[in-house]
């Protein structure tokens, strides 16, 4: 994959899942603006790490869940790169609770950062590339919980499938202007979010044995599927989603 010419913005893209996306991006040649709300070391690191490698790569402190933060990680690619031609909606949290046990605060936060910041950032990016003249990607980081349900983990789930509503939605309206909209939808990753459970010897083999593939996924090969889908060897693919699971929705079928 050449993404020489490419300039990408990719939300939350400090740490884990966003920082691997960061990582196959710049390996491929693209101009990275690496956004963050915390941990600005981290930033700092992967920035340093891509430049030393003669990649191109800018922090950004933006909260995407307000449209200005948005908008202010797409002037800043702009200015640094001249032109934007993808945005990753990779930002996200995760606060498990059931419905019965639901509070309006944490409800909205999570719709704010994971769904809110998807829907904004996939109008302001567009209106960009209509801008441009030549098109571009929205690529939303979703999960398998758009489609497989999760009880205890409800506003997390019911964002994951607004999500994929959006790619679908709003992939057939950009379409005829030339800009695509895909979901990447991973399954279990081996991030900060199932530390506790790869470490627990026992909690690790379980969720493994209900992986077809028998693994939990590697960050980078998340991110290696986020850089295709933004190449143009994926420029017919709109408004669907790519899963890289391992087969886990299906896991526990002939097992």
């Amino acid at each position: 994959m050449d993404l020489t010419k490419k300039s990408v913005v990719v939300t939350g893209g400090n740490t884990g899942i966003g920082a691997a996306i960061v990582r196959s991006l710049a390996a491929a040649g693209a101009a990275v603006v690496i956004d963050y709300v915390s941990q600005p070391e981290d930033a700092a690191d992967l920035v340093k790490e891509i430049t030393a490698a003669g990649g191109r790569a800018l922090g950004v402190e933006a909260d995407v869940s307000s449209p200005a933060g948005i908008d202010k990680l797409i002037s800043a690619a702009v200015d640094e790169f001249g032109r934007l031609d993808a945005f990753v909606n990779n930002a996200g949290i995760e606060k498990r609770h059931g419905i019965l046990e639901l509070d309006e605060k944490t409800f909205d936060e999570v719709m704010a950062i994971n769904l809110k910041s998807a829907v904004f950032g996939t109008q302001r990016a567009a209106k960009r590339f209509i801008e441009q003249g030549d098109g571009g990607v929205v690529v939303n980081v979703s999960s398998v919980h758009e489609d497989w349900p999760m009880p205890g983990n409800l506003s997390y789930c019911v964002s994951k499938g607004g999500m994929r509503m959006l790619t679908r939605t709003a992939g057939v309206e950009l379409g005829p202007q030339g800009v695509r909209v895909v979901s990447v939808a991973p399954g279990a990753v081996n991030t900060p979010i199932n530390a506790e459970t790869m470490k627990d010897d026992s909690l690790r083999q379980k969720l493994e044995n209900s992986i077809p593939l028998r693994k939990v996924a590697d960050p980078a090969e998340i991110g290696d599927v986020v850089a295709f889908v933004v190449s143009d060897a994926a420029k017919y693919m709109t408004a669907t989603t790519v899963f890289v699971d391992g087969g886990i929705m299906h896991g526990s079928v002939g097992l």
